[in-house]
Formats: C-alpha cells, structure tokens, sequence
C-alpha cells in the first residue's frame, strides 16, 4: 500500500485541531467560563464590528453575537489586560458582554470574518428592519407562494444569503407579503423543510441543509433573547420586524427535535385587528344581542374555540368598538399581540411575579370600566375575573372549548362553584374560521343528495327569529384556483358563531352542574343557531364551500 502523504497530514492536522480544543474545554473549566467551538457557531457580522480587528487580535477577542444590549464575546484569555480593558469599556457603553472561553483557531475564525464585514458602524437591535430596497423586490416579484418558493429557492442556490441576516430578511419579508400566520422550520432526517400557514392551511415552500438551519436557528435565537446552549427543553420569545412604516411582532416558540430544534415563528399583522364589530360576520340576529350584551356595564363575556379560531380579534373588536374617552379599559395578556390606541395594556411576567391572577388582582384596584383577561386557564384566573364581573365590571375573556355550550362543564372542572358562574356570566360565544371563496374564480354545482338531506335537516331546526333561507333549485359554491387566490380557490377567513344567554333558566341549570349535553339542550331551546347551522347559511350564500365547512366544523 503507498504511502499518501496527503492523507497523514489531514489526520495530523485534525488531531492537532482535536488537542487544541480538548485544551480549550479544560481552560474553561480552570476559569469557570463557558466553552465554545466558533468553528460550528453563526457569527454576528455586525456584532464583530463593535471592536476594531487590530484591538481584537491585540486582547485575543471576538465579539461574535448580539441581541439589543447583549453581547457574546469569544476570547483566549478571560485574565488578560487588553481583554479587561474592552470588556469594561463595553460596560461602560451600556452594553451586558458574556464571556465565552475559545481556541486560537476559533478566534482565527472569527478574525478572517473582518473582510466580509466591512467599516460601516454597526447597528445593534433586536428589532429587524428589512430595508426598502427588499420590500420594493419583495412586492414586485412575490403574489403568490410559488413565487415566495422560487425566490427563495433561488437565492439559497445562488449564495446570495451568505449572511443569516439575509435569509431571514428574504423568509420574513415574504411571509409579511403574502400575509401568512406562521412560519414552521421543520428539521428532518434528509434535510430542513420549511412550511407557511396561509389562511389557516400549511404550505411546502423550501428545504435547505441542516448547516443553514443551526445559523437560522441561532440568529433567531438571539433576536429573540433565548438560550443559545439549550437544545433540549422548549423557549418561547418574540420580535419585531420594521417593515417600512410597519412594526410587526413576530412570536416565537423552539421545540427539540430527534434532527434539530423546530422552530415556529407567528406573525401578528395589525391589519388582523383592523376588523370592525360590523365585519366580523355576525348574522344579524346573532350581532343585535352581542351588541345589547357589550353594553351592560357588568358582566362576563366569553369567546371560546381552539388555538388560532380568531377569538382575540372578537375580543379586541369588541373593545374597540367600546374605546371611548370616558371609558377606562385594562388588559392583562400573555403576551400583548396588537397595540391599541387608547387602552391600557398590561403583559404577564411570571419571573417579576405578575401572572394573571396577581396582574388581575391589581387591574381591579385601578378602577378599570371594562378588563380583557387573555385567557383563563386556572381555577384561580376565572374566580377573580368573575368576582370582578360581580362587582361592576365588565369582563371579556376567552377559554378553550369546542363549542359554546361546553364552557359551562369547562369552567366547572377548572374548580369554579357554579353559584359564581351562573351570576357572572352574562354571554357565552363559539367560534371558527372558515376560509372564503374566492370571487374571481369560485364555481357553482348542485348539491348531492346527501348534501342536500343534511342541509334540510339544520334549517329545519333554525331557530325560528332567524330568517330561514329557501331551499328551491339552490346551488353551492366550490373552489377555482387562479391568481387572485394563490391558486388555492379561498382568500382570506370568517368567522362561524354560536352563542346563549345565561337567562333565570340556565342559571337555575348551571346550579344544578351539568353536562354539556344538557347544556346544549338548553341554549338551542333559548334560541342557539348552532355553528353548523350558521355556516349553513354562510354556504347558502356562496361564502364558503361545503368541503371546507365540513373540515371545521364536521357536517357529515
């Protein structure tokens, strides 16, 4: 066998690389610092400008990361002079450096990363401003999701998101252009898959490799001030993107995986809360009694259904249809999604001691008018939000149920007595979102006879105040797909509503604890149109589909 010279020097050099390391790990511990590898690490081009190349080299440093104020900073010798002498200075400027323990090679790493970034003064901030020049590209070349693929596609191909920065700048702005909800990067055996949920159903969009994913990874990290060396428990953060004129929050949730963390990025657009009372798809009959029952100067009201049903946006254009100069209005949120003029928003924050029930305690003492309690997810939550509704205030809220008549049981198993429900709540409301119809391109058929059997069967049982639609020769409304619509055949969502009044009768049943069913029973007996029976009549006028409404609120 000839001897490859080649070879035998790779295998000296990674075993020389190999020493160096295994040295570094031990220094760290010598100095109880955190070890880190900068040959595996995303560095923070903009970051590493916060102290010239030549200082650097001279105090054997890099600062490689940063998120608003606070820095991460790579260096050789924690003791050194030269070292002390920056690091105070940065502490001096405001700044919160964390010192990480490297080899010479990682710093020789980083130091090479000088040439790609330029003199220009850097701009540390956690908020992230896409620049002009983007957004122009952005509306020029993306209508559509194909679009944002082929973007994409392109410039992972081309090189040209060389810079992290610049991949997250191209995902975010083509996320915000087409209005998508969430963002999902999803690590696989083979490779990264990234997905869009457009009105409310994911969309493929790209794949990338693992090495790109752990700099996306971290980039979004830091901007959202998580951990960078937890890999293995759950973190939740946010951000903001400055698009323009527009600040949008983005929230952000890691998940370990067996290939990676998955990363699920939620966007939430202002135009989302730019809905009117008016607009929200009320049948009228359903929207006269909202309207008499957001009026009442006490009470409960609750807005129910699963994550991302819309219930917030209900809730906040209820608010926003009673923000006035003479009305005081708090909230306590977790976290606050839109910003609204007028109001008082509070946030929880559990390490500062301000949860729900403590925050909640405290907004009742501010002699608020109307409060927005997020969500009630314990016993102890719904107790003082419905003490407050029994002591002059009026109360909006939401719960996760799966339909209206299951708050009462919902509330009951959290420990709440029923002889507080029954007084306190005044309305109980249900919702989804179904997708619309596009009206460039939707397309109009018979029903089937099985269609047409269960769609007799619901009006048959519309409560009679509701105007019962004509069943003669109708048509239903099904899915084109052209430009207009992304090729999907929807665009946009609206809501289906059910709801009861806690009338003398349902508070006589609610002290009786009882079952959903009996509940239901009850509620239809009132004068509940169902959410089936609501989208019925959405269907009848060629608002949504039969497919569609069968898929969120199970017709068959």
């Amino acid at each position: 066998m000839a001897f490859d010279e080649e070879e035998q020097k790779e295998k000296l050099s990674q075993l020389q690389q190999k020493e160096e390391e295994d040295l570094a790990q031990l220094l760290a511990k010598r100095y109880k610092t955190p070890y880190l590898n900068l040959g595996r690490a995303f560095i923070d081009l903009d970051a590493l400008k916060l102290v010239p190349r030549d200082r650097a080299e001279a105090a054997g440093l890099a600062v490689v990361q940063s998120t608003g104020k606070k820095l991460q900073i790579a260096v050789k010798n924690p003791t050194l002079d030269k070292a002390k002498e920056i690091v105070t200075e940065l502490r001096r400027d405001g700044y919160q450096p964390q010192l990480f323990l490297v080899s010479m090679r990682s710093l020789k790493h980083a130091w090479v990363r000088y040439e790609e970034a330029g003199e220009e003064t850097p701009s540390i901030t956690n908020v992230i401003d896409i620049s002009k020049d983007k957004i122009v590209e952005f509306r020029r070349e993306i209508k559509t999701t194909k679009d944002f693929e082929r973007m994409l596609s392109e410039k992972i191909s081309q090189g040209k998101t060389k810079r992290v920065t610049d991949l997250l700048d191209y995902v975010l702005g083509g996320a915000f252009e087409l209005v998508v909800s969430d963002i999902h990067v999803e690590p696989a055996e083979d490779a990264v898959h990234m997905r869009v949920r457009l009105d409310g159903l994911l969309q493929d969009i790209v794949s990338f490799s693992h090495d790109m994913h752990k700099m996306l990874l971290v980039r979004i990290k830091l901007v959202c001030e998580l951990k960078l060396n937890i890999h293995d428990k759950s973190q939740d953060g946010r951000f903001t993107i400055r698009a323009g004129e527009s600040d949008v929050e983005v929230r952000v949730s890691t998940l370990p995986g067996p290939y990676g963390e998955s990363i699920v990025m939620r966007i939430l657009h202002p135009r989302a809360i730019e809905t009117s009372f008016e607009d929200l798809g009320i049948h009228p009959v359903l929207l006269e009694l909202i309207e008499r029952e957001i009026q009442k100067p006490n009470g409960m009201i609750i807005t129910t259904g699963p994550t991302g049903s819309g219930k917030t946006t209900t809730l906040y254009a209820f608010i926003k249809k009673l923000n006035e100069p003479g009305v005081k209005i708090i909230t306590i949120e977790d976290p606050i999604e839109y910003h609204i003029k007028g109001i008082t928003q509070t946030q929880i924050n559990k390490e500062a001691g301000y949860t729900f029930e403590t925050g909640l305690s405290a907004i009742v003492r501010q002699d608020p008018d109307i409060i927005l309690v997020g969500e009630m997810r314990n016993r102890e939550t719904a107790e003082i939000g419905m003490q407050a509704a029994l002591t002059g205030h009026l109360v909006f809220s939401t719960l996760h149920t799966n339909n209206a008549p299951g708050t009462i049981p919902r509330l009951i198993d959290l420990g709440v007595p029923p002889n507080i429900i029954a007084p306190a709540i005044n309305l109980a409301i249900a919702q989804r979102l179904v997708r619309i119809l596009c009206p460039h391109c939707k397309k109009q058929m018979p029903p089937t006879p099985e269609q047409m059997t269960t769609i007799k069967k619901l009006m048959e049982t519309l409560p009679q105040k509701y105007t019962r639609p004509t069943l003669d020769n109708i048509s239903l409304c099904t899915p084109g797909g052209c430009g207009e619509c992304n090729f999907l055949g929807y665009k946009g969502r609206l809501a289906v509503f059910e709801a009861f009044l806690i009338d003398d009768d349902m508070e006589r049943l609610i002290l009786k604890n009882p079952s959903e069913a009996a509940v239901r029973e009850a509620a239809i007996a009132q004068g509940m149109a169902t959410l089936e029976q609501d989208g019925i009549l959405k269907l009848l006028q060629g608002i949504t589909s039969w497919d569609e409404l069968n898929r969120i609120v199970g017709l068959i």
